[in-house]
């Protein structure tokens, strides 16, 4: 892995986890990345908007580059998690809320 994750990214969390954590958090616009469960290598994006976890998967291309993939969300590509991030912290980029709260991972991520 050439770049560091950002600290939003919990790595292997299930569905229901990252939605009780986003639910503690109880802020719209908090967000968390955290792998796929169901897509080897993909990642999911999930952001908390009025008590319901919108979830956005992040595909990685042969070149290294991140992707999101959502209906109704332009297909942009970003050199790394963190230049995605920070795109779509931008109000109106097509996310049901943009990135507002980082909750931010509380243990070390083995390597």
């Amino acid at each position: 892995m050439a770049a560091a994750l950002p600290v939003c990214y919990h790595g292997a969390m299930s569905r229901t986890e990252c939605e009780d954590l986003l639910g503690k958090k109880n802020k719209d616009g908090a967000y968390l990345i955290r792998d796929s469960e169901t897509i080897q290598g993909a990642m999911c994006l999930c952001v908390y908007k009025k008590r319901v976890v919108y979830t956005y998967r992040l595909l990685q291309t042969h070149n290294g580059q991140y992707t999101l993939t959502a209906g109704g969300v332009e297909e942009t590509f970003f050199k790394n998690l963190e230049d995605l991030i920070r795109h779509y912290k931008r109000k109106n980029q097509g996310l049901a809320m943009h990135l507002r709260h980082s909750v931010k991972r509380k243990t070390v991520l083995p390597d």
